[in-house]
């Protein structure tokens, strides 16, 4: 588990894992809150399959965080190790010099006789000019070592150090963090409880009695198409005008939420993910009572929001009514049928057919607000017999036969998707990318490199040996420099051969 081909082969699987959750839809994180019904509607023989292997929901799948553990662990216990043999590398002190300086880079020797006592050494004046050039310098006898570029092991260090954070910051939002989606019509208002959600997904150790107190509400959502030349249809410009409190007793504040532009109290952001059509409908029963009022949101299904949709008001008497359909922003014909010829709302038109009878809600069982249980239902039909279907544009009105109720469509409204995120490790996955950034650059900038000077004495006065010689440690030659400003230092005198034209590379 400490090895480093175990972290990589680790790492490799998890990008491996990560596929399917860019390939299929996925629960609770799609900005599409209908993809993975859409996928399965259209698969149902793959889709059970996909399921139970936790496919479209591959980040909080068993497999996903066995992989992800077992990287946590390897990586711990590869960096930590390394970490603590690169802190000692950055404060070792500069290694002796090899016994035969003349195979090492740059190498210079000379004889000289030497200076009066009161003269410094050439060890001295050597680590004098070395340290002022940034070496780390150490005397021992007479031999002078002098190494440059430690900042190289310490862009290692933070760079390896990184990795793990990174890992760790991951982590602390998948174990205390939660996503939730929310889909919310003009007018309405959403606030920051469990029982809210559309969905919502918590992590293993979230506290789900205490989420940050928030409540905020839709006023308008704008929403901009172009409408000439090639590009005609596509998006322009989403706003949601929201207007939003942060606790009991907090004054009301207001906000424009756009795409990359979130609410944020506390870490906690509102992501505007998605949008869509409501139409404003009334719906009266047989005694013309009003038995629900209001917007209903359609799901889109193309690029031009043609979207589908359902209405249901079960405390309708003598029956429940249900009514689906679809809604069209600019509705138009041909041959194939109705269809939206453009996503903003130029000529909405509401197609819809009415169902009475029981619509299984009272049995317990969890319904999607955006599907119709017809199993105890009967389908109303015409006075010819035909299932009764009929095209509603703004202001008109479907009156069912045998006077058990009527629809009317009132407006258009749109609502917006909103993804509701905490995610306490994000600044420390911030703080490691900016390691990971400042310690690759340093370790491939930072050139490492050693220089060292050996003064032999001359036996009976004879003139002192000297010899300097330097090395690189990375795959960049020795910068001759440095080893011409010591070598002109301690002797003055013209050289006859370029350093440079002798540096090994």
């Amino acid at each position: 588990m400490t090895s480093m081909r175990t972290a990589i082969i680790l790492l490799t699987l998890l990008a491996l894992a990560a596929v399917p959750g860019s390939l299929l839809p996925q629960r609770n994180v799609a900005t599409d809150p209908a993809a993975v019904d859409r996928f399965v509607m259209e698969n149902p023989h793959l889709s059970p399959w996909l399921d139970r292997l936790g496919l479209f929901d591959v980040y909080a799948s068993a497999w996903f965080a066995a992989i992800y553990l077992l990287l946590l662990v390897s990586m711990t216990g590869c960096v930590l190790p390394r970490c603590a043999r690169l802190w000692r590398s950055v404060r070792s002190a500069p290694v002796r010099a090899p016994g035969n300086l003349a195979r090492m880079e740059g190498h210079v020797e000379w004889t000289a006789h030497s200076g009066p006592a009161s003269e410094a050494s050439p060890q001295v004046a050597a680590a004098d000019l070395l340290r002022d050039r940034g070496f780390r310098v150490e005397i021992h006898g007479n031999e002078v070592r002098a190494e440059k570029g430690y900042l190289r092991e310490l862009g290692n260090l933070v760079f390896h150090l990184s990795l793990l954070v990174l890992l760790v910051g991951v982590a602390a939002g998948r174990l205390f963090g939660f996503e939730g989606r929310v889909a919310l019509a003009e007018g309405a208002t959403f606030t920051n409880v469990r029982s809210e959600y559309d969905a919502f997904t918590p992590s293993v150790w979230t506290d789900v009695d205490n989420l940050e107190p928030l409540s905020f509400t839709l006023d308008d959502f704008e929403a901009t198409f172009e409408t000439t030349g090639a590009k005609a249809g596509e998006p322009r410009r989403f706003n949601a005008a929201l207007s939003f409190r942060t606790g009991t007793g907090s004054p009301t504040r207001v906000q424009d939420v756009q795409p990359n532009h979130p609410l944020d109290i506390n870490e906690t952001k509102a992501f505007l993910t998605g949008h869509g059509y409501a139409p404003v409908v009334t719906v009266r029963d047989g005694r013309g009572d009003v038995t629900f009022s209001g917007p209903v949101i359609f799901l889109p299904r193309d690029s031009t929001y043609a979207s589908d949709g359902v209405i249901k008001a079960p405390d309708a008497v003598p029956q429940p009514l249900a009514f689906e359909g679809f809604f069209l922003p600019t509705a138009d014909i041909d041959d194939r049928g109705p269809y939206s010829a453009f996503p903003d709302a130029f000529n909405p038109e509401l197609f819809l057919t009415a169902f009475t009878g029981d619509m299984g809600l009272d049995d317990g069982t969890p319904q999607s607000v955006f599907t119709l249980d017809k199993t105890n239902m009967e389908q109303v039909t015409g006075e010819d017999g035909q299932p009764l279907a009929q095209a509603l544009a703004v202001g008109e009105t479907m009156t069912l036969p045998g006077g058990v109720g009527t629809l009317t469509f009132d407006k258009v409204a749109r609502f917006a998707n909103f993804q509701i995120a905490y995610d306490p490790g994000k600044e420390i996955s911030l703080l490691a990318a900016l390691m990971l950034l400042a310690g690759l650059t340093t370790s491939l900038s930072v050139r490492r490199r050693r220089i060292w000077l050996r003064v032999t004495p001359g036996a009976d006065g004879a003139a002192d040996h000297i010899e300097v010689a330097g090395q690189s440690l990375t795959r960049w030659p020795l910068k001759p420099a440095d080893l011409d400003a010591l070598v002109a230092a301690l002797r003055p005198a013209p050289i006859s051969t370029p350093l440079r034209e002798r540096t090994r590379s």
